[in-house]
């Protein structure tokens, strides 16, 4: 039939951007990941979780995303 290359899916099930996200910036937990509602939100999270500024998040959550949205 129509088979599929498997591929590894995390516990909350979670694609495209949202699993590079955990790649890049891993303190965050696939719960976590899963919970950002946008771009802000990602933005707001890794200023906290890695104690950097608003602006400094602001240019590496955007580089990351390329234009994408969450």
């Amino acid at each position: 039939g129509n088979t599929q290359p498997a591929t590894v899916a995390s516990p909350a099930n979670v694609s495209g951007m949202r699993g590079e996200i955990s790649q890049k910036w891993g303190k965050f937990s696939t719960a976590e990941v899963a919970a950002f509602k946008d771009k802000d939100d990602l933005v707001a999270q890794v200023q906290s979780k890695y104690g950097i500024d608003k602006a400094q998040a602001q240019r590496d959550v955007d580089a990351f995303a390329k234009g994408r949205q969450l």
